[in-house]
């Protein structure tokens, strides 16, 4: 008898699929098959269907939640979750498919101790009582405005909305909500039916934002799909998925990195924004405040204007666990970012860090983008601090008085990290893939710079994926132009993590890209195997068809 505590009540049984690994559900799990595609995680090939799945928590991407809400619907999900920590975008994932569509499966938080006790466990059987309805958990003080909404006064999506906020409020053990200035969505991405069936149902109840809200990149080039290729029926759905948000009044600005944008909020603003990397970005480097909010809470806060007051909105959740220590070094190429992301991500794991040895460096806004980026998709934390550069470690005297675990990194950490990132062996590349998250006008200015008056090798194709609004002012300096007599493709409104065939050519064997999130998540979602390198090695790749294999410098002297 192992107990603990019940987050989703019911009953199941089946065999312990166990790993002490945390899985992040997008780009780690099919939605259509239950499959685990991570192929960097323990338990890739194992199949989710009828198992009682035991992961300490999530990481990565805030759309595992509608990839937990497809595999309920559809019958390829687990039998019932454990958990090691109480954890939000599992959960939520759960809590829309009961909500809104009637199904459920168990979720339990056992602790540590307990835990562990099931890696040697076989078939188990899971039950519990259920939790208070969101309607009488006294610990959540409602204002005026609160209860109207909770009782339907303001509409029927809104009441829907504000029953889920309070569910995962009491999971995140908020007290009170708060007001929010601006949303971002990332709920736009189309996982499956069921998510497209959710964003109707609250627009067809009349659900309307109540704050400027954006939305992140969808699952196709809204504007450009047909003469691409996509399949129609696949491109209907993720456009009516779109056009769905829109209808809310959401903008379609259609980028995973809003922090581009010229909304973009300021140091201590309270915002809700989903997508893994634009939420560390928002934290970590602008100064303002959010949750990593999943996937569906993302729109229901939108909806309502409030958020649980708990995580990364408070100041003392905003404390590192963790102080990383970098080598010492000297002059570094744009790959360094990605990498010590990811592996900071790895060694970080749900705790915030503070790395030191960057301050020197100087870090643009480019390069913490892609920091970011490769950190949010192997850790579960909402952001990091980077002493002398980010702004709450500046303040803070890059807390140095904070008794912290400490972490010294190796040559051995960067060999291994960088050989995690490049699982395919030196040789033909067929693709360069760059815009992981979204490409600013800065990176294609630098990318023109490195192409000019040269020549792309007639069997690589280069693709850049961008937002809108991007393109136009790299259109307006003259780069796209330059760009497009390289034989560089731009795609605006998707991203790497949602591109298909036929824009991923079909003959394509290996990838190369400078984005530490797509190297990993790349062989999952695209099936291919994946070189990661700095941009000016994916340009050389370009134009000689092959990427030699050298590490780079800064490694080698590391």
């Amino acid at each position: 008898m192992i107990s603990g505590q019940v987050i989703v009540a019911g009953q199941a049984e089946g065999e312990i699929l166990y790993s002490d690994v945390p899985l992040s559900f997008w780009g780690g799990v099919s939605s259509d098959t239950g499959e685990v595609i991570d192929r960097h995680h323990p338990l890739s090939g194992e199949i989710l269907a009828g198992r009682v799945l035991a992961i300490p928590g999530s990481r990565g991407s805030c759309s595992g939640s509608g990839v937990v809400l497809e595999l309920i619907l559809n019958g390829n999900g687990p039998a019932a979750i454990l958990l090691e920590r109480p954890e939000a975008i599992i959960t939520l994932g759960v809590i829309v498919a009961q909500e809104v569509f009637g199904v459920s499966i168990p979720v339990h938080c056992l602790g540590p101790d307990s835990f562990q006790n099931l890696a040697k466990t076989g078939p188990v059987r899971v039950s519990g009582t259920p939790p208070l309805s969101p309607d009488t958990v006294p610990a959540i003080a409602l204002s005026e405005k609160d209860q109207a909404l909770l009782d339907g006064r303001f509409g029927a999506a809104a009441q829907v909305a504000m029953r889920i906020v309070l569910r995962m409020a009491a999971i995140e053990g908020a007290t009170e909500l708060i007001d929010i200035t601006q949303a971002h969505i990332d709920g736009c991405i189309y996982t499956g039916p069921g998510g497209l069936a959710f964003a109707e149902r609250l627009r067809d109840l009349g659900g309307r934002v109540v704050v400027p809200t954006t939305l992140n990149a969808i699952s196709v080039d809204q504007r450009r799909w047909r003469r691409q290729g996509i399949d129609p029926a696949f491109a209907d759905a993720a456009s009516r998925l779109a056009d769905a948000y829109v209808d809310m009044g959401a903008q379609p600005s259609f980028t995973c990195a809003p922090y581009l944008l010229d909304t973009a909020p300021k140091r201590d603003e309270q915002v809700v924004w989903a997508e893994s990397n634009a939420v560390v970005y928002a934290n970590s480097v602008l100064g303002a405040r959010t949750m990593k909010y999943p996937d569906y809470l993302d729109i229901c806060i939108a909806l309502t204007g409030r958020a649980p007051k708990a995580g990364c909105h408070l100041d003392a959740q905003r404390q590192p666990a963790l102080r990383i220590i970098l080598p010492a070094l000297g002059a570094v190429d744009d790959s360094f970012y990605p990498l010590i992301g990811y592996l900071g991500g790895t060694l970080a794991s749900d705790d915030i860090p503070i790395i030191g040895g960057l301050g020197h460096l100087a870090p643009d806004t480019d390069a913490l983008k892609a920091f970011g980026a490769a950190f949010a998709t192997t850790s579960g934390a909402p952001m990091f601090h980077i002493a002398g550069v980010t702004p709450e470690a500046r303040d803070a005297g890059d807390f140095n008085a904070l008794p912290l675990r400490q972490h010294r990194v190796s040559h051995a950490d960067l060999l291994r990290a960088w050989g995690e990132l490049n699982g395919a062996d030196a040789g033909a590349i067929d693709l360069i893939a760059l815009g992981n998250p979204h490409f600013s006008a800065t990176e294609i200015a630098a990318l023109v710079g490195l192409c000019r008056g040269r020549t792309k090798h007639a069997d690589v194709t280069v693709i850049v994926t961008c937002g809108r609004w991007t393109l136009e002012q790299a259109r307006n300096a003259g780069h796209v132009a330059a760009l497009e007599s390289f034989g560089v493709q731009f795609v605006t409104d998707t991203c790497w993590c949602m591109i298909i065939e036929p824009l991923i050519p079909p003959h394509t064997r290996t990838i190369m890209t400078n984005s530490g999130k797509y190297a990993h998540y790349g062989p999952g979602l695209s099936g291919r195997a994946m070189r990661f390198g700095s941009l000016a090695a994916c340009v050389e790749a370009a134009v000689s068809g092959r990427d030699a294999g050298h590490l780079p410098d800064w490694i080698v002297r590391s």
